[in-house]
């Protein structure tokens, strides 16, 4: 096999190795359901994506933890926020307010 056959096989087998798992949602659709353990499971995933996306942006300053970090600080202080109230700008105006707040003291 010359080297164009191989590279072409090789998009070939990725594109139905990243085409057919999703595809097998909408062409199975009702007639397939998953396991319920599976799907109490899968309700956890967006959080999941979003945690592993967001906290080592919070943690990690330039590569490493640090004990003084005001991403982390407002981190905090939105979480406390959205726990204390439900108004959705709150959590956005105070972990904002300690992040800026903090950044400006230690600049």
């Amino acid at each position: 096999m010359n080297y164009d056959a191989s590279l072409w096989l090789t998009f070939l087998l990725i594109g139905l190795a990243t085409t057919l798992p999703r595809a097998s949602f909408i062409v199975l659709g009702n007639r397939f359901t998953l396991p319920a353990t599976l799907q109490r499971a899968l309700r956890y995933a967006p959080a999941a994506a979003l945690a592993a996306i967001v906290v080592p942006d919070i943690l990690l300053v330039g590569g490493e933890i640090d004990a003084i970090n005001p991403k982390l600080a407002g981190a905090i202080a939105a979480a406390l926020c959205a726990s204390y109230w439900k108004n959705p700008w709150l959590p956005f105006i105070g972990g904002m307010a300690v992040l800026l707040g903090l950044r400006a003291l230690g600049s």
